[in-house]
Parts: structure tokens; C-alpha cells; sequence
């Protein structure tokens, strides 16, 4: 093989390995990244995920804390509906979801600005939805500890006993 053939070999291997290398960049793009799987699959998740990317002051992404959102926040949101892509029940679900967890209710705490969709105080927190807050994070904290002390029931069947008598 002579100093032609073997460099016309070389390149021709470099298009190919360039090539490929292409083929590969464009197949990452067109499949949905990690990230995106998990949003895909719980609507509440996608909803929630819409909501701070066009309403960050009101959805703070984690580790920021949440904030106490104004009554009748649902009615604000359905406004904006077609910006965000979602239905109105995906909706109401995020918002639900948000609305119900150990950050959400560490936040409303006596006095505490509740938000709207732009981050404005509307309203505060009287004392009486803060001790309902405080007693809701308290039943979740007893519903988690009762889950992590019970036995954990069996997968699989085990043998029958087929004996007659």
C-alpha cells in the first residue's frame, strides 16, 4: 500500500469517525433528557415544573424555601393556562401537590406574606391557618414514622399446601 492509499485511507476514516460522532450528537437531541423523563410521567411534577419556570416568586425552585401562596391562587393561575401548556385538572393537581408537604406548611408561620402569581404580597397568615400548617406537619411527621416502623408485607406468595386433610 503505497503513501497515497494510506492517506486517502486516513481520511476517509476521519469522515467516517466524524460522521458517526454527528449521527450520535443529533440522537441526544431528539431523545428527552434524564430531567425531563420523570415530568413527563407525573402531572403533577410537569404542572409544578411550569409554574416555577414562569412563576419563580411564588414557586421557588429547591433549596429556596417555599412561600405562603394567596387564597384563591388556583383562579389566578387558570388565567394563564395556555402559557403554561398545562389542562386546568393538571393544574389544580401541581398546585395541590405544592401546597401539601413539610416545606409548604414550615412557611406558614403567623403574619407570613402570602404571594401571588408575581411575587406581591396579597394577604398574611393568620394564626389560625398557621396552627392548622403546624398540625398537618405534624401528621405527616407521625404518617412517615408509622410507614418506616411497619413490616413490610411479603412480594410473593410462598408455598401452598395442597394437602387434602
Amino acid at each position: 500500500m503505497g503513501f497515497e492509499q494510506l492517506a486517502e485511507l486516513r481520511d476517509r476514516l476521519r469522515a467516517e469517525k466524524e460522521q458517526a460522532k454527528t449521527d450520535r450528537t443529533k440522537q441526544r437531541k431528539r431523545q428527552p433528557s434524564q430531567q425531563e423523563k420523570p415530568r413527563e410521567k407525573d402531572p403533577a411534577v410537569d404542572a409544578i415544573w411550569r409554574l416555577q419556570k414562569h412563576f419563580p416568586l411564588a414557586f421557588p425552585v429547591n433549596p429556596a424555601p417555599k412561600v405562603p401562596l394567596k387564597e384563591g391562587i388556583l383562579k389566578d393561575a387558570e388565567q394563564h393556562l395556555e402559557l403554561l401548556g398545562v389542562s386546568s385538572e393538571q393544574l389544580k393537581l401541581g398546585i395541590a401537590t405544592w401546597c401539601r408537604g413539610g416545606r409548604y406548611w414550615a412557611s406558614m408561620t403567623e403574619n407570613a406574606p402570602r404571594l401571588d402569581l408575581s411575587g406581591q404580597a396579597v394577604g398574611i397568615v393568620t394564626a389560625a391557618q398557621a396552627l392548622h400548617a403546624k398540625q398537618q406537619a405534624q401528621r405527616q411527621r407521625r404518617q412517615a414514622r408509622r410507614d418506616q416502623s411497619a413490616p413490610k408485607a411479603p412480594t410473593e406468595a410462598g408455598p401452598v399446601d395442597t394437602a387434602a386433610e
